[in-house]
């Protein structure tokens, strides 16, 4: 079992950046692909952005390409996510997940889930 707490949320104004962090205990996930995904009020579960469990290779929705970066350190069992040049339309709460898939954008293909972290971009 793996257990995932999110944390770095909050209200930042457009054009500015957080960065996401993703804890693990219980388990180490550096064999673990980790994904984040993202849920705005109204707004089905988006895929965000993924890793593989070597960090070698990365996976983004299009909108965040150039302004998100996911990155891993297995000697701390984390995994990030820095967001800079944030806009209204990132705001959502953002969700780390684990799995055996291979940078997978379906929700469906990870197992364990964090609890998310409140992210708010104001204009």
């Amino acid at each position: 079992q793996v257990q995932l707490i999110e944390s770095g949320g909050g209200l930042v104004q457009a054009g500015g950046s957080l960065r996401l962090s993703c804890a693990a205990s219980g388990r180490t996930i550096n064999t673990y692909s980790v994904g984040w995904f993202r849920q705005a009020p109204g707004k089905e579960r988006e895929f965000v952005a993924a890793i593989t469990w070597s960090g070698g290779s990365t996976y983004y929705l299009d909108s965040v390409k150039g302004r998100f970066t996911v990155s891993r350190d297995n000697a701390k069992n984390a995994v990030y996510l820095q967001m800079n040049i944030l806009k209204p339309e990132d705001t959502a709460v953002y969700y780390c997940a684990a799995g055996r898939s291979y940078l997978s954008d379906y929700a469906s293909m990870y197992d364990f889930w964090g609890q998310g972290t409140q992210v708010t971009v104001s204009s």
